[in-house]
């Protein structure tokens, strides 16, 4: 049967949902609160705590229909994308979950009934693997599903390790993991390959369609398996190999979705070739970019934007090569909007941001480009031999976006090559550095975590009696710490407020009924526990009652700062446009730091707009209100999920009258007026299309002013004036200061052309050419421009390198004739120099500049100058 990517995806929540599993939205490609993640590569994701027995949800049984992007981290299939017939950066994962309720046997018979019975697969069509000692699924297949014994195949640890096999799935080197069963689909005989565990399996004939794995077992990092208490099921299919198949094409390029796709990329590139690779590369980056940009990334220079921008190049470059003119990939967006926009009615809604983002990167790009030319030409100038080095390559890869296949195309045009190896080690010393630098794959058995869970009455109450019900010291559990040991102390209950959600964590006491006090410096979140973090002066037990007693001060002033956040992101959406989103915040008792989506600078006036809409909300004074809403009720009436949070089933909503309302699980004030003053103190931006705002509020917005007030009547004192004068003054100020300094360039210029002038005379005569290598007094770099156009004047045939030290650092010019610059390119002249003083430069054949720091050295390089032009005429 043929049916739609459309069709398939609903038939599959429809068939799933007849067996009582609730179908589960597919949660952002950003995993929540999950440092080990890059993107949500497998629907898994979002349940990983369920599995871990660390999260409950009200249901048992979950289908869904995830979103995955795979172009980073340790799943990355980017640069395979385009030149396979499954590769993508962008895909959507099927799957059915049990947690502790179901096992083996209905998951291998529910995935067979949808198979041979739904879509009606042909049953011959079909052959399994399972894991070789797994002799419980092996039996199910054989003697439950009735799949003959030649198409069972035992799949064993043929990795080189134990449980290193293609069915034996791990969340991690850590963590969740058991056997898994795998369903394939024979394509026929007229296509290469061999069954899973044979020599040719790496063809094309039998393609995996279903994953199902049995979480089974706990794997330490000593490698011991510990079971799990609950096993359950998490299985994956991917659409887009199963549209394949049910629309009897052998490539996901050719299916319903891909067909538009690729089309549209077609009439946006000019391309006529619909089977052209780089059309599959644009109409699979088409994906991914925009559900990432949906889902709150933005292109920037570091992390998940970086890896946005990476594959948004890459399709531009692709668009370039098909013969795209002026920016194109933006366009696409409609069409994907026309193929996916009723599963993911967010696409429609977020079009206008999602296309000029794209448009403001694929802008961008097109002058990165222009500038990696200009520095790849400089650099090229002073080259010695015909390789480009390698560290030069990654140096406009990586700091300029400057992609490798285009100074391959640079090199070739100039007949030259590239230092292939040398690039390549440059690229694994930064994923090197990147691995140690980044917190993806944790250890989960490294983890801090808790069983224990503490009841919040932070809300209401600033201090209360409770129980300490765990010890935590260096991350183990303990019964007892001494005096002085830096521990973490949960209680059963606490009004203190553990950090999340970008409010700092409270701080306090913790005294016991023998007068130990415990100092508590944080308090963080432990999965449900809420873990106080300092010392105390005596021992202290599990079991110990203590009173708990929070800073009142300083949890008045974040409380104040946190609900003036929220004024400032309703503000900020209603100035700048609702495309503005939340990337990060930080609450704390001094000020707050809130950082958003947005293509470019705020203006003043804006900011301005901005501070005078949070003040108006304080002076209306409204009461706060809060809410326990079901999530999707929450989000239903209005009200914002922050970027990379997760949140329960059922949620708090925070509403201050109309103008704002948020999910928030944070303390605030008790009416807006309490807030007093807020006053935007910077504004800037952190990555490409995010910017962040620093205020304060309350007494702290009012030292602020004072601050600034003080500053002002200061500086007007100094100008002779009062605060009111004080912009005439300065630019009474300015004006003088700019007067002074055109007198004095041109005081330096007649110096150096008096000096030029006079250096003529020290010039060598080599036959026709005259060559003059000279040190000037008294001159900077701009002045040694200026003396080089009178002598290059004045000598005709010449070769000239001057130079001059400012403040212990050398400036270098060189300039030859247009007769002489085959014999001695100017570039590579200051190039020699500079590099022997300990500095570097470049530039045209006629006209180049360089710098060093090594002062000491000048005079021998300036003799030994000579030569160098010598040897060369």
């Amino acid at each position: 049967m043929s049916m739609t990517s459309a069709a398939i995806r609903q038939a599959f929540l429809d068939f799933f949902a007849s067996k009582d599993h609730s179908i589960v939205p597919s949660s952002s490609l950003i995993p929540g609160n999950d440092a080990t993640l890059l993107f949500t590569n497998a629907g898994m994701v979002q349940f990983k705590d369920v599995f871990l027995g660390q999260d409950q949800r009200s249901y048992s049984r979950a289908v869904s229909a995830q979103r995955c992007v795979r172009a980073g981290g340790k799943h990355n299939d980017l640069e395979n994308v385009g030149y396979t017939a499954r590769h993508h950066t962008f895909f959507e994962m099927l799957g059915n979950f049990s947690f502790g309720d179901y096992f083996k046997q209905d998951a291998i018979r529910y995935a067979w009934e949808f198979l041979t019975e739904v879509v009606k697969l042909p049953k011959e069509k079909l052959l399994v693997t399972v894991y070789a000692t797994d002799d419980e699924a092996y039996n199910l297949w054989l003697n439950d599903i009735g799949v003959p014994a030649e198409r069972i195949i035992r799949i064993g640890d043929n990795k080189g390790a134990p449980y290193a096999s293609d069915n034996f799935w791990a969340m991690g080197d850590t963590g969740p993991c058991g056997p898994c069963t795998e369903i394939f689909y024979d394509h026929g005989e007229h296509i290469w390959g061999g069954p899973p565990g044979s020599a040719e399996e790496d063809g094309d004939r039998f393609i995996e369609i279903w994953n199902i794995v049995f979480m089974q077992f706990n794997r330490l990092a000593s490698g011991e398996m510990l079971s799990l208490p609950k096993p359950s099921v998490d299985t994956g299919m991917g659409l887009e190999r199963i549209a394949a198949i049910l629309q009897h094409v052998h490539s996901n390029y050719e299916t319903d979705t891909f067909v538009a796709l690729i089309k549209a990329a077609a009439e946006a590139t000019g391309a006529s070739d619909l089977n052209d690779k780089s059309l599959r590369v644009v109409a699979d980056h088409i994906r991914s970019c925009a559900f990432l940009i949906v889902d709150g990334v933005m292109p920037s220079n570091e992390g998940r934007g970086y890896v946005l921008r990476r594959i948004i190049r890459r399709a531009v470059r692709h668009g370039n090569k098909l013969g795209a003119n002026g920016a194109f990939f933006y366009k696409l967006v409609s069409a994907l909007v026309a193929q996916m926009g009723e599963a993911y009615p967010e696409l429609a809604a977020k079009q206008a941001i999602i296309e000029k983002a794209l448009k403001l990167e694929e802008e961008q790009f097109g002058k990165t480009l222009e500038r990696g030319l200009q520095i790849l030409d400089e650099e090229l100038a002073a080259l010695t031999g015909s390789e480009i080095p390698g560290e030069l390559v990654f140096k406009l890869y990586d700091t300029y976006g400057f992609p490798v296949d285009l100074t391959n195309d640079v090199a070739r045009e100039r007949n030259l090559t590239i230092d292939q190896a040398g690039f390549d080690e440059a690229m694994a010393q930064q994923r090197k550095r990147a691995q140690q630098a980044s917190n993806f794959g944790m250890d989960y058995n490294q983890q801090l975590t808790s069983t224990q869970q503490t009841k919040f009455i932070g809300y209401t109450e600033h201090y209360g009696n409770a129980e300490v019900v765990e010890i935590l010291k260096q991350g183990q559990s303990v019964q007892e710490i001494a005096a002085g040991e830096t521990a973490l102390l949960i209680l059963d209950n606490s009004p203190f407020y553990a950090e999340s959600g970008g409010q700092v964590g409270d701080t306090g006491t913790l005294t016991l009924a023998d007068g130990t006090v415990f100092n508590v410096h944080d308090t963080l979140k432990v999965a449900k526990a809420f873990a106080h973090q300092g010392q105390a002066n005596g021992a202290i037990k599990v079991g110990s009652k203590v009173q708990a007693e929070i800073d009142v001060k300083r949890r008045d002033a974040i409380r104040k700062n946190h609900s003036a956040t929220h004024l400032l992101h309703a503000a900020l959406r209603q100035v700048l446009g609702e495309h503005v989103t939340q990337k990060g915040s930080l609450v704390g008792p001094e000020r707050l730091r809130f950082d958003f989506s947005h293509f470019e600078a705020v203006k003043h006036n804006e900011l301005q707009l901005i501070e005078q809409l949070v003040n108006e909300q304080i002076q209306l004074n409204s009461p706060l209100q809060t809410r326990l809403m079901q999530i999707e009720a929450a989000k239903a009436a209005g009200a914002m999920a922050l970027f990379g949070e997760k949140y329960d089933d059922e949620v708090r909503v925070l509403s201050m009258g109309e103008f704002s309302i948020e999910l928030c699980g944070g303390t605030h004030v008790d009416r807006t007026g309490d807030i007093g003053l807020f006053k935007i103190v910077s504004e800037g931006g952190i990555a490409s299309g995010v910017r962040r705002i620093e205020a304060v509020s309350a007494t702290g917005a009012v030292s602020y002013v004072q601050q600034l007030e003080n500053q002002a009547a200061q500086a007007a004192s100094l100008l002779k004036g009062d605060m009111f004068s004080l912009t005439e003054r300065v630019q009474q100020t300015l004006d003088r200061s700019k007067s002074l300094e055109k007198e004095i360039e041109q005081l330096k210029a007649k110096l150096a052309s008096f000096a030029g002038a006079s250096l003529t005379d020290n010039a060598l005569q080599l036959g026709e050419v005259k060559v003059l290598v000279q040190q000037l007094e008294q001159a900077d770099a701009k002045a040694l421009r200026s003396v080089l156009d009178e002598l290059k004047n004045k000598l005709g045939s010449a070769v000239i390198l001057l130079a001059t030290i400012n403040d212990g650092k050398v400036s270098l010019i060189a300039g030859v004739s247009a007769d002489l610059t085959a014999k001695v390119h100017a570039g590579q002249l200051v190039a020699w120099a500079a590099n022997q003083l300990g500095g570097k430069g470049g530039g045209r054949p006629d006209m180049a500049q360089a710098g060093g720091t090594d002062a000491a050295a000048l005079p021998a390089v300036l003799t030994a100058a000579v030569d160098y032009i010598k040897e060369r005429m």
